[in-house]
């Protein structure tokens, strides 16, 4: 009898595939890229869907700031969470989560006001980078930086999000219905 033994990429880099946009105007290509672990306040996701928006599009053919290239564009998408770095409490491996491009912290007074819905502690800024780190989890093959996308990057096999860009679904919904659920959740 063979003895399979379990694996787990906790804490590990992961090997993946992503579409990227290399230069503006130009299609995006899938490479096998490199998804680094979270970090403190981070979780990594594995999408299981992504739409196309055109805030993408536009995006894609931008040529000045706040352009940036190479990048892994998509921010509509559904995942379940890989695994957390330290101090995440929010989700847990194995939740079903909606990213978020505009964040809640729901420490802040915005966040926790029912007036407003711009987190103070993480300002919406279109960055290439993580919000907490100013840094990025995706490398190509050559070691290569690749730019994250209003905070999500759903575009990827894999990624990795910052938990106050992050909704996690009742997995009492069904999966057809996560989407709609997630609008009005923020706007309940």
């Amino acid at each position: 009898m063979e003895h399979k033994v379990a694996t787990t990429t906790e804490g590990q880099s992961i090997r993946c595939k992503a579409a990227i946009c290399r230069k503006a105007g130009e299609p995006l290509s899938i490479e096998e890229i490199i998804v680094a672990p979270p970090m403190p306040g981070e979780a990594r996701i594995r999408i299981i869907c992504s739409s196309l928006c055109q805030t993408d599009i536009s995006f894609r053919n931008m040529q000045d700031h706040p352009a940036i290239y190479p990048r892994i564009l998509g921010h509509e998408a559904i995942g379940v969470v890989e695994s957390v770095g330290e101090d995440v409490t929010e989700v847990t491996k194995g939740d079903v989560v909606v990213p978020i491009f505009l964040p809640d912290c729901g420490e802040c007074i915005d966040c926790k006001s029912s007036k407003s819905n711009l987190c103070s502690k993480f300002p919406f800024e279109v960055s290439p980078w993580m919000p907490r780190y100013a840094t990025s989890r995706f490398t190509d093959l050559k070691g290569e930086i690749i730019h994250h996308f209003l905070s999500v990057s759903s575009f990827s096999e894999y990624t990795v999000v910052d938990i106050a860009h992050l909704i996690k679904i009742d997995p009492a919904i069904p999966p057809n219905r996560h989407a709609s659920s997630a609008v009005v959740y923020q706007q309940g």
